[in-house]
């Protein structure tokens, strides 16, 4: 349903429904001219996070997992964090191709729907949660994920990279995404389990 409604959203935009208008125009306004300052510099920090740094960390989380004999793992963390991007938000982006915000502060290129940035984002910190933290640790992980998903969709509003709902259908894809390919890759992550049980993973 999350992915189906990111995509409802995203032919509604193609369609030119001005539906949005009421929730995009008052962020545009509150973030009209961020000039220079610390709010600045902490939003392109999470921009180079969310861009070429935020490749690499799934890359390097997949490594590791590998290292450690958790190759299911480390596959479903690459086609999570890594594909995924690839498969959902580029298609989006050329079917709903909508314009970026007037004058963005950073570079960006055709498409603001959904926020690449966002769907990696809220997918990293969903799949760290599921390979890195027990189930019962994971309620303190979710969080510190949320904060750091809606620091992300703050960044990229107050950059004037996307318009508020990119950021919104972003979250929403990306968590619809990821929790589809948790059930495609759960018998092969229980028998993972059972295998790290018996001290049994190469």
């Amino acid at each position: 349903m999350l992915l189906l409604s990111a995509l409802a959203v995203g032919l509604t935009l193609r369609g030119g429904s001005s539906l949005f208008g009421g929730l995009d125009a008052p962020w545009v306004r509150w973030a009209e001219d961020p000039g220079e300052g610390a709010a600045t510099d902490f939003a392109d920090v999470l921009d180079r996070l969310g861009g070429p740094i935020g490749t690499l960390i799934p890359l390097v989380l997949v490594g590791v997992l590998c290292v450690y004999g958790r190759w299911r793992s480390g596959l479903f963390a690459f086609v999570t964090a890594v594909v995924a991007n690839v498969v959902v938000v580029l298609p989006l982006k050329q079917v709903v191709n909508r314009p970026r915000p007037p004058h963005p502060l950073v570079l960006v290129n055709d498409g603001s729907f959904p926020s690449g940035q966002v769907f990696t984002t809220v997918t990293l910190v969903m799949v760290i949660a599921i390979v890195a933290f027990p189930p019962r640790a994971r309620r303190w992980w979710w969080p510190v994920g949320a904060l750091y998903a809606a620091a992300m969709m703050w960044s990229r509003t107050w950059l004037h990279a996307q318009w508020f709902s990119d950021t919104v259908a972003g979250a929403m894809a990306g968590a619809g995404t990821c929790l589809l390919l948790w059930r495609a890759f759960a018998t092969l992550l229980e028998r993972e389990a059972v295998r790290a049980a018996d001290a049994r993973l190469f």
